[in-house]
């Protein structure tokens, strides 16, 4: 009850300092109803996409991860994962060390291979699949996909999310079924 006492409170400040503007006025409420769906407290949201930020911030500032070095963050309350390539082990450690000086990171899963940066097609073919592991999950029955964050690199879908052991089950089976998935990585936090 609080938290949708605090969604509408952030949406009701966000029109009065947006007013006139329905584009903001319609993502404010689609984001209203991602949180409201969310297990995750609004504080731990923000703090993930705080962690998210200021990781990306910190690869990104760094001289020495400015070439040949394609590297995603994506953080579920607190459990950094970091995916994609590093020309260079060193490049690699470097990316593990900024990362895991973010405030709030409470684990990092280091998913970056040693390779050269995944070319536009193959990012391309990522987003395709993770679109339709999306899709899959959506269809299953019982089970609240809006609980299962989809992160694909190079063919591998990773799985995140706070999830009861019976709901993680079935999100993997699901996503079994996807075609052109490669492989399965499961890091979801079990709520039993």
């Amino acid at each position: 009850m609080r938290l949708r006492l605090a969604l509408g409170a952030l949406l009701l400040i966000h029109l009065v300092v947006s007013p006139g503007c329905a584009a903001v006025i319609v993502a404010g409420g689609a984001t209203a109803a991602v949180v409201a769906n969310d297990r995750r407290t609004l504080g731990v949201l923000i703090d993930d996409e705080n962690i998210e930020i200021k990781a990306r911030a910190r690869i990104a500032g760094d001289e020495t991860l400015r070439e040949n070095v394609h590297v995603n963050v994506t953080s579920l309350n607190g459990v950094v994962l970091l995916s994609g390539e590093t020309a260079a082990a060193e490049q690699r450690d470097r990316v593990l060390a900024r990362t895991r000086d973010v405030p709030g990171v409470r684990r990092t899963v280091n998913e970056i291979r040693i390779a050269a940066p995944a070319p536009f097609a193959s990012r391309s073919h990522d987003t395709l699949l993770t679109t339709k592991v999306k899709s899959r999950l959506l269809a299953t029955e019982n089970l609240d996909s809006a609980n299962v964050k989809v992160v694909t690199e190079s063919s591998v879908v990773y799985l995140m999310g706070l999830m009861k052991k019976d709901e993680a089950e079935k999100a993997t089976e699901a996503t079994r079924d996807v075609g052109g998935v490669e492989r399965i990585v499961k890091l979801f936090e079990y709520l039993d």
